[in-house]
């Protein structure tokens, strides 16, 4: 999965109105580990969604604009608004359900 290393980056990404993923995470986090071998297989079977990470201590302000308090922090876009978002680690038929309001 694509790591998003600026705002601008991110926010262009959104403006392209393309379905996608974000997850919110950070090096240190243990269930972004286990979650995100689970996101990197979903990311083959949904070929439209893109998938990307941001890290919540490289880009803080990002974090901040979403409210994110805990992590991992999933939130799906579409046209460029936020769809629905989840906390913490998710099995994957929960991942399913969210990636499905998008695609």
């Amino acid at each position: 999965m694509k790591i998003i290393e600026t705002v601008q980056e991110f926010d262009a990404l959104i403006a392209t109105n393309k379905p996608v993923l974000v997850d919110f995470f950070a090096e240190w986090c243990g269930p972004c580990k286990m979650i995100a071998p689970v996101l990197e297989d979903l990311s083959k079977s949904y070929e439209t969604i893109e998938f990307v990470k941001v890290d919540v201590d490289a880009l803080g302000e990002l974090a901040q604009r979403y409210g994110v308090m805990s992590i991992p922090a999933l939130f799906t876009f579409k046209e460029g608004q936020v769809v629905k978002s989840a906390v913490g680690f998710q099995p994957k038929p929960a991942l399913e359900s969210l990636l499905n309001l998008i695609k």
